[in-house]
């Protein structure tokens, strides 16, 4: 902590890359939910507590699912799919276990929950890293739960006064779910990381966000002037004003937002959005976005008991297109196996799901209808009056046979289409490169499509070997590796030297502070969650070719990543 005049800088993690400033609103989920001494066991009825239990779960799943499906509606499926884990606990047979057991020894069903949630929570905080970060869901369940067994009302986030910035221990996904972005000058939390859910959706929202400020943010009073930067990762108590007035100048729609943006000697950069269902299309549009960088289509295949229909596909693909008007629109093909898995298409998981069947190992390879189904869609598409913009890309190409093999099944599906007499379009096609196999091969695999498209999280993960879900080796899963830089490097020369243009579309691209090095590298777009559209664009217009030349180029001679992490930040010559 630090104090500048009467200011009182907090340093946290910065959830997004935005700022606010606002008046500040303390929340605690867990006001008034003490609860007295039990009483007396033999005059507590096991079966009447069990009932109230399970009358208290039901509500609860309940009104999940429709905040669930309200987040789907807001802000994307994947996003969403943040309150399938407090589901999941919600049916934890282990938890209910815990509960009947206390209920059996005599205690009230809000005692029995408040026992039996607090020994699973003390057990994922014990485990640490990523896993202790869970610990918030369950929390948030707890709470749920004690309030329906209690009858106690919560505070309703959806109805804050405007510029409100909320300050909290913890905020939970479906605490930030109702949180209206468009009103809250931000929030700021004592716990949590970039990776836990309430940043999540933080980003995905839009909001304002720091996180893990530590127990000082829990003296910040009701009605301070507060300053949420999520971009420095800093909170800020009663700031000057000059500090106020750059925050709400920051917090305010980024002038190129909604324009095609140059560097400042001309280059022209597409900034484009990543998007999980059509309902996020306008949402996108809405941010910035000049198209879409990657729309995938798995959502489509989830939460249902067997696979959309042509028909289905079509108009969703249809329905994606019309508010970009003819700007691109990436689709990329069915992704499923890995961390993404289809119960109802029966493909075994394997020993390294990572390293099995998923992407076009599945289809075309063991599911080869499945392709072809979605193609017929994709090129009807292509074909309607918002298709001009369609494309196309295949992804987890590993080898030069395996994009022959599919570039064959489009042309194959345009004849078959042509042959039924159905308007059809063959879109510009193009490649995914994520593994080290296709960033060798780069050069033929662009030979053979219009496009290539880096998908920077598998890349490094297959690069570093390093899982990108284990904390263990989350220092090794960084793009700024040169070992990564350099395969990002070979790829952009690659698709160059075969007239392809190259994008990106990992999280790599929304990163602000890494734009400089994707242009200088030779990007020609980039692709990012929805939110981050406006700070990426801003970085453009700011950024000179040249400079961002020799940027790179230092950045790829570097040996280490603490190398280039000083190059970025100016400290590396």
């Amino acid at each position: 902590m630090t104090t500048k005049n009467q200011e009182r800088v907090l340093r946290g993690i910065g959830a997004t890359p935005l700022s606010g400033v606002g008046t500040a609103v303390r929340y605690d989920p867990d006001a008034d939910l003490s609860l007295p001494e039990p009483p007396d066991p033999k005059t507590v009825e096991s079966g009447v507590e069990v009932d109230r239990f399970e009358a208290a779960r039901e509500a609860v799943r309940e009104r999940l699912q429709a905040e669930r499906e309200r987040a789907a509606e807001r802000v994307g499926e994947s996003e969403a799919e943040i309150f399938d884990a407090h589901l999941q606990f919600l049916a934890d047979p282990q938890i209910e276990g815990l509960v009947e057991d206390a209920t059996d020894e005599g205690l009230p069903a809000e005692h029995a929950v408040r026992e039996a949630f607090g020994d699973a929570i003390d057990q994922l905080e014990a485990a640490g890293g990523l896993t202790s970060e869970r610990a918030d869901d369950l929390r948030e369940l707890r709470t749920r739960l004690l309030r329906e067994l209690l009858g106690a009302e919560a505070t309703d986030l959806a109805a804050l006064p405007e510029g409100a910035v909320v300050v909290a221990e913890r905020l939970g996904p479906g605490d930030t779910a109702r949180l209206d972005p468009d009103v809250v000058g931000g929030f700021a939390t004592a716990t949590g990381g970039r990776t836990s859910h309430a940043a999540i959706m933080a980003r995905s929202l839009g909001v304002p966000a720091v996180v893990g400020v530590g127990e000082p943010l829990l003296d910040v009073a009701d009605g301070a002037t507060v300053v949420v930067d999520g971009d420095a990762g800093e909170v800020v108590v009663d700031p000057s004003a000059e500090r106020a007035d750059r925050a709400r100048e920051r917090g305010r729609d980024v002038d190129v937002r909604h324009e095609q943006v140059t560097t400042v000697d001309g280059r022209s950069i597409e900034v484009a959005a990543n998007i999980g269902t059509p309902a996020e299309a306008a949402g996108a549009r809405e941010q910035g976005a000049d198209g879409v960088g990657l729309f995938r289509t798995e959502f489509f295949f989830l939460d249902r008991e067997e696979p959309p229909t042509e028909d289905e596909q079509y108009e969703a693909f249809v329905e994606v297109l019309q508010p970009f008007d003819g700007d691109r629109v990436v689709v990329r093909t069915l992704d499923v196996g890995g961390d993404k898995p289809v119960p109802y298409l029966d493909v075994p998981a394997g020993e390294n799901p990572f390293l099995g069947v998923r992407g076009v190992r599945l289809a075309p390879g063991e599911r080869a209808d499945l392709l072809e189904t979605q193609l017929r869609a994709l090129l009807r598409a292509a074909a309607t009056d918002a298709g001009d913009g369609l494309a196309v890309m295949f992804p987890l190409v590993a080898t030069v046979g395996e994009l022959d093999d599919l570039l064959e099944r489009v042309e194959a599906v345009a004849a078959a289409l042509a042959e039924e007499g159905v308007p059809h379009e063959v879109p510009e096609l193009g490649v995914m490169v994520e593994t080290p196999a296709s960033a060798f091969v780069a050069a033929e695999l662009a030979e053979r499509v219009d496009f290539l498209s880096v998908g920077t999280n598998d890349l490094t993960q297959y690069v570093m070997a390093a899982d990108r879900g284990d904390e263990r080796v989350a220092g090794l899963h960084d793009p700024r590796h040169p070992a990564v830089l350099r395969v990002l490097d070979r790829t952009v020369r690659a698709a160059h030297g075969a007239d392809a243009w190259v994008g990106m579309c990992g999280e790599m691209a929304g990163d602000p502070d890494l734009t400089e090095l994707l242009l200088g590298l030779g990007f020609d777009e980039l692709s990012m969650s929805a939110v981050t559209v406006p700070a990426v664009k801003e970085r453009i217009v700011e950024t000179d070719t040249e400079a961002a030349e020799a940027l790179a180029e230092r950045a790829l001679a570097a040996e280490t990543r603490a190398a280039v992490e000083a190059i970025l930040a100016g400290d590396g010559g």
